[in-house]
């Protein structure tokens, strides 16, 4: 019996969807039509003789037979990627402006970067670390080739993994006691602030903002002088810092959705395309 050749472009429109959450987001990561990225759904399906993904408005939803095949999609395209950086990766040159929060400059980019550099020496990375809120505007614009995010939606680039979220205290001072409770809170928009406040409110805890900084180290000053308790990335606490949760009645925080993001702009641009593609292969969690 003869099976049909499976297509690099079926999977990664399949891939794409699952990363994304939905064909609309999908089309905007991979520069392609909505109307195209569901073709090339319909073409996998037929070539498998399987449905893949089980539609719904706003999310895809994979099958059992789906789940099966986005391992393989997915190995098959970072070899791929492999292949094109083993035969032209030395050539790589130009100039990348790559954004990052403090939470995950240290843990999560840092090994990303220290393999990049290794094989693509001649590119220039100029590197920005500010808050989510600030680096999202930025790549829109195309101020910004690429960053590591906190997303708020699926349209705002490729899931990488959940990062938790986490309610922290000094050792030295027991500042969960008190009412109302004094919190140190980031930018307006931050969604570390909005899961804090959400917490709180769905416990019906009173609260108190008595310190706002938009950097990771003014939030860890906060906590770690007495002044407050905040809502941090796990990947962030000092190890001179508490965790606190249930035991001193605070409520679960909703994780982050940490997605690699980038410009319209940089389609297509090899330096961005690589850097982009190690930030997948690197940090991205199977799901």
């Amino acid at each position: 019996m003869k099976y049909s050749d499976l297509q690099l472009d079926w999977l990664k429109c399949f891939v794409a969807v699952i990363n994304t959450g939905s064909v609309s987001a999908a089309a905007l990561e991979i520069h392609r039509s909505q109307s195209a990225v569901s073709m090339q759904l319909k073409k996998l399906e037929s070539a498998l003789g399987c449905q893949l993904l089980l539609r719904s408005p706003r999310q895809h939803q994979l099958t059992y037979e789906g789940q099966k095949l986005l391992g393989y999609a997915r190995r098959i395209l970072d070899i791929h990627n492999e292949i094109q950086t083993a035969f032209h990766g030395g050539k790589l040159v130009g100039r990348i402006r790559l954004g990052v929060p403090d939470d995950y400059a240290e843990k999560y980019l840092t090994p990303v970067l220290k393999r990049f550099a290794v094989n693509h020496g001649s590119v220039e990375i100029e590197l920005s670390c500010e808050q989510s809120t600030s680096l999202i505007p930025k790549i829109e614009q195309g101020l910004l080739d690429l960053a590591l995010i906190s997303r708020e939606n699926n349209n705002q680039g490729t899931l990488l993994f959940h990062e938790p979220m986490v309610w922290v205290g000094s050792n030295q001072f027991d500042i969960w006691q008190r009412d109302p409770l004094p919190i140190a809170v980031y930018e307006q928009k931050s969604l570390a602030k909005r899961s804090a406040i959400n917490a709180l409110s769905l416990q019906g805890r009173r609260y108190k903002v008595v310190y706002n900084s938009s950097s990771l180290a003014g939030q860890i000053a906060a906590v770690q002088s007495g002044l407050a308790i905040a809502v941090l990335t796990q990947c962030s606490v000092p190890n001179d810092l508490k965790i606190l949760g249930s035991a001193h009645s605070l409520g679960p925080l909703e994780p982050m959705e940490v997605a690699a993001f980038r410009s319209h702009a940089s389609l297509g641009e090899p330096a961005v395309d690589t850097l982009y593609n190690l930030l997948i292969q690197t940090l991205r969690v199977a799901k």
